[in-house]
This record gives C-alpha cells, structure tokens and sequence, in this order.
C-alpha cells in the first residue's frame, strides 16, 4: 500500500510532554468499526466497564532502561561529545547502539561516560567501540560485565524518551518513573510499551472484581518503534526485528480463555505483536519464543487478539499502519479526526483508544 495513505496533520501542541496523573485519569476514545465507526469519549479508568466479565488483558512486561548514555571520545586528539542510545544487548558486556555523531568515531577508539560513580571504581564508564556499521549503529564492549554493567548504566544512563518529546525537553528524574510501567519486569527495551502506562494498582483491583484476567508476555521494544516509514510503498519497508516470548502457561490460559467465549484484549502493539507471532493459522496460541519482525498493514488476518488498548500514534509509522488494519483505514483516520479536534494528547506521555477489531 501506498505510504502516503496513512499520512495525518497533527497540531504540535497535541503531543503531551508529561502523562496526566493519575495514569487512569487520561482519556480514552473508544472506538467500535461498523457502516458508521461508533466512537464513544470515555476515561481510562472506565476500562472494566467497556469489558466483560472472561475477558483477558494482555501486558507487556518489558523493563526500559535507562539507555541514553551522554559521553565523549578520548584517546586520540580533541575529545568531541558523543551521544549514545543503547538498542540491544548482545552479552554480559557488550551492546549495539546508536551513536551520534557516528562520523567522529572509529573501532578501536574509547568513549567514557560520566565522571563520577558509585560503581565505577576509575570515576567513570568506558567502552571501546568494536564494530561500526550502517546508519550510526555501533558495537560497544564496555569495561564491566553483568550486574556491574548494569548498574553503572543506571547510574549514568537517562531514559530514551522519544524524540518528540527530547526534541522540546531533557529527561529529568520524573521520567525514570514516568516512563515505566506498573508491569515492568524484564529489562530489555528503550523504549516503554506504552498502552501500559495506563494502569494503575486501583485499576487493576476494578478490573479483577469485574472479572477480567490479566496476563503478561514480553517484547523488548527497539528505536525502530519511533520510526517514520520511508519507503513509498509499504512493501518497501523493512521492520527492526525484537525479541519477544510467550510462557507455556499464559498460552494455555490464553487458549482457554478464547475456548470459553472471552476476548484477548492486548495492552498495546508490543503484547498485539508477540500473540500473532506465537499464534498458529488456526488461532492456537502457544508458548513461543525468538526474534519477530512481524509488520502489520491493512489486509493482514489477525489470528489472537479481538480488542486492544492503546496510545495515538505518529503519522506514516508501523503503528498507525497496525491500527489501521485492526479496524480499518478510514475508521481510524476518521477516529484521529475526532480525537485531534476533541483536544485528546497524543503518543507515548498522551492519551488511549480502545479499539475493537472489525470482522
């Protein structure tokens, strides 16, 4: 399909720097695809109210880390500043990541991060850089290894904020809580799923008492997630791959939940994505687990889930292009519509819709 379908204008002052608090107070556009799409202004914390009793809700539980790492080259001349965003870890002490400027770098040079630590026994983290490849992407060996690593990160790392929000403001201290979710569990991603942001523990209690399950799968969510689509034809665009996994017991639960007539509600495109790559043609989910790079356009058969949960996304991206096939393209160009002369905040720090799948 043509890229330039699913093009939209957005206000800039429509996209939310800080999330509302409490998480569930923000707003939620409910919408339900039919001759007319039925869209329905609502809050997040009617959730339990828009769901029925056998019903399941599917999070992710991926951890963000705190990957923005701000630094300088050392070693051979002037020093110039250098940015790096770690996107995957490849073991105990290396990592691929995105470097800016990656021009003013080489193999073999060393970048260190930070001047003073709690771990870093020399007052500062180095890594030298191993591998350069395409598009700024760089293989990084860094002096510590595992839990040492990890903490010296932490300690010296910021959150990776989109850039539509870092562009207008720097990541302060809020957004190390801000940008997690209640779920976050497994670290791995650099960027929040963020539907999941959404929650909150007296939710979740409204939720259980209305009956409704909730269970957890994980993908680790990489930067390709803020990327525009470039090519002019979707057939032209080529995903980032993620890691996910399914458990044997959330397959099952899952499984038995569709077997007695509930919906699988996921929480978000990263929970939407990992189901359909762990799902057989004849709608079976099972336990699963690798690298999935499943991009979905208008015209994909959704085989898991009948219902999601999630935020307003960037024109031309994957996500509004998943949306879109979900409930169709001019359903939701007519939603995001309604939400942009409504006032509803978008993307990752904004508001939700509810989205129920058309058939």
């Amino acid at each position: 399909m043509r890229t330039d379908l699913f093009d939209f204008e957005l206000p800039p002052e429509r996209i939310a720097l800080r999330p509302v608090s409490p998480r569930d107070a923000a707003r939620l556009l409910v919408v339900r695809p039919g001759g007319a799409p039925e869209l329905e202004d609502r809050t997040v914390r009617d959730l339990p109210d828009l769901l029925r009793a056998g019903d399941a809700l599917v999070v992710n539980d991926s951890k963000v880390i705190a990957a923005r790492l701000v630094g300088r080259r050392i070693g051979r001349g002037a020093e110039p500043k250098i940015e790096a965003t770690l996107i995957r870890r490849i073991d105990g002490s290396r990592w691929r990541a995105f470097v800016r400027p990656a021009k003013r770098l080489e193999p073999g040079d060393t970048m260190r991060f930070g001047d003073e630590g709690r771990v870093c026994f020399l007052g500062q983290l180095d890594a030298n850089v191993e591998e350069k490849g395409e598009g700024g992407e760089l293989t990084l060996s860094f002096a510590f290894h595992g839990a040492v690593l990890d903490q010296a990160i932490a300690e010296r790392g910021d959150m990776p904020l989109p850039p539509y929000i870092a562009g207008k403001r720097a990541p302060d201290e809020r957004d190390r809580e801000d940008y997690q979710t209640l779920f976050a569990r497994e670290e791995g991603s650099v960027a929040a799923p963020t539907a999941g942001l959404h929650f909150t523990p007296a939710l979740l209690e409204r939720l259980t008492a209305r009956g409704v399950a909730l269970h957890k799968v994980t993908l680790h969510v990489g930067p390709g997630t803020f990327l525009p689509v470039k090519a002019d034809d979707t057939e032209g665009h080529k995903m980032h791959s993620e890691f996910a996994t399914v458990g044997d017991e959330t397959a099952a639960a899952l499984n038995a939940v569709r077997a007695r007539g509930g919906r699988i509600v996921a929480v978000g495109s990263t929970a939407l994505r990992t189901l359909e790559s762990a799902t057989a043609d004849d709608g079976t989910i099972g336990p699963w687990s690798g690298d999935t790079a499943l991009f979905i356009v208008p015209g994909y058969r959704f085989k898991a889930v009948d219902a999601m949960l999630t935020n307003f996304h960037l024109p031309r991206s994957t996500l509004f292009m998943l949306v879109s096939a979900f409930c169709g393209l001019d359903t939701m160009k007519h939603a995001y519509a309604h939400a942009i002369a409504a006032g509803y905040r978008f993307y990752s720090y904004g508001d939700a819709c509810l989205l129920f799948r058309t058939r």
